[in-house]
């Protein structure tokens, strides 16, 4: 990537926009690792929006910079600024997220971004997308990260960042899949859609247990991850193979109705709800299978992560990001979703199969190499090299999209005011 000048160090600077620094979660995670990885090159800074407590939950690089907009700790006097309490305007309110956002956010993000020194800026959820497309220097390339599907979002959002993504220089997906559906269903003239998976670092101080009997599987306990599913399959297995168990990490809204689900089918001895764990890692290590039953995946954390371990996995074919990950019969299997019979089948196949198990989990490590630092960096470079040297040519297919849209718009205004072109009425506001 050409660099501009950035002082004596001449390093390109690269922001990210992230919803809380100071929090645990998925994008947290990988925008951090990302961050930690681009910092071997650049000058990295993250605008984190909130900041609840006084230390970030993960270990950040000291090379990266934080900067934290809204100060939500007790006592703060953020708290007690009339903007505060005031709803967001420029964040969308189609946003899941929305109710965390205020007219001081709005304000804050748009005074640092407007005055931003950075080369590249990165916004990691939809609405921070939206601040980048309406407060960025034109000057600096602007990327949308979108870690979640397109498919995942509302209409009513989807029409809100189909108008603000044609701002923008690139909109990068976790997926293949989901870059093709962006590519199809949100026509961007001049941004350039493309995916780049996250970075898994290998787990360092892991030692995999060759004897264990157990079976793993790692998310929120929430509806879409269908851990109901695995409950149901695992009894099947449970009944062949008695002396094997079914450890889930997480938490969420569904604990309970999981745990009456497990007493229910009389698995109390077999099924175990063992709350989140971080590092997740270290759990996968002591477990022969992770599973995952879910019906749609951004991406599938976890399936990289248990691979990270040299452990096989076992997924539902869900879209997006299983089949991207695991070769069929290599290093896992990939199942129908909502099949619990042959989730079932999949799981029994390994476990009384050692040499097979073993040989996945070999094929598993070697393959989890892709999700390395190195690899994921330079599709990155690639990128912002290709964003830098096509600015003009995107440019140009920006603007020749507006003027087709302007004149279409002025065609059909011209029709409607042709003389003895019959009056239509309007289907919406005429009656039968």
């Amino acid at each position: 990537m050409s660099r501009r000048g950035r002082g004596r160090t001449g390093r390109t600077k690269v922001v990210f926009l992230l919803h809380n620094a100071y929090a645990i979660g998925g994008t947290v995670r990988t925008t951090l690792n990302l961050a930690a990885a681009l910092a071997d090159r650049h000058d990295v800074e993250i605008v984190s929006m909130r900041r609840h407590r006084d230390e970030p939950r993960f270990t950040i690089d000291p090379r990266i910079t934080v900067v934290p907009l809204v100060d939500e700790r007790d006592g703060s006097a953020d708290l007690t600024d009339p903007e505060y309490a005031l709803a967001a305007t420029d964040f969308p309110n189609s946003d899941k997220r929305y109710e965390q956002y205020t007219r001081l956010t709005d304000r804050r993000a748009a005074a640092h971004l407007t005055g931003c020194d950075a080369d590249v800026i990165i916004g990691t959820r939809p609405g921070i997308n939206v601040y980048v497309a309406l407060f960025a220097p034109r000057r600096a390339l602007r990327i949308a990260q979108e870690h979640l599907r397109h498919d995942s979002h509302s209409k009513r959002l989807r029409g809100v960042l189909a108008r603000h993504y044609r701002r923008l220089d690139a909109v990068v997906t976790t997926t293949e899949a989901d870059a093709e559906v962006y590519r199809q269903r949100m026509p961007l003239p001049g941004v350039r859609v493309a995916a780049v998976p996250n970075i898994v670092p290998a787990p360092g101080g892991i030692t995999r247990d060759a004897t264990t009997k157990v079976v793993a599987a790692a998310g929120r306990l929430v509806p879409g991850k269908r851990f109901d599913l695995l409950i149901e399959a695992f009894s099947a297995v449970a009944s062949k193979e008695p002396d094997w168990r079914l450890r889930i990490y997480g938490g969420g809204a569904r604990r309970d109705h999981l745990q009456d689900l497990v007493d229910g089918l009389g698995l109390s001895g077999h099924v175990r709800l063992m709350g989140p764990r971080t590092p997740i890692e270290a759990e996968f290590a002591k477990s022969a299978l992770v599973v995952s039953a879910s019906d749609a995946e951004s991406f599938g954390m976890t399936l990289v992560e248990a691979m990270r371990c040299g452990v096989p996995v076992i997924s539902t074919d869900c879209p997006l990001g299983p089949a991207e990950i695991i070769t069929e019969g290599v290093d896992g299997r990939l199942v129908p979703v909502g099949d619990a019979r042959a989730l079932a089948e999949a799981m029994l196949d390994l476990i009384t199969d050692e040499p097979l198990r073993r040989a996945m989990g070999e094929a598993a490590l070697a393959s989890s190499h892709r999700y390395d630092a190195e690899p994921i960096v330079a599709r990155y470079e690639d990128l912002l090299a290709e964003l830098m040297s096509t600015r003009g040519r995107r440019a140009w297919a920006r603007g020749c999209s507006r003027a087709a849209v302007w004149t279409r718009r002025q065609t059909r205004r011209v029709r409607r005011a042709l003389p003895g072109r019959p009056h239509l009425p309007d289907p919406r506001t005429t009656g039968p």
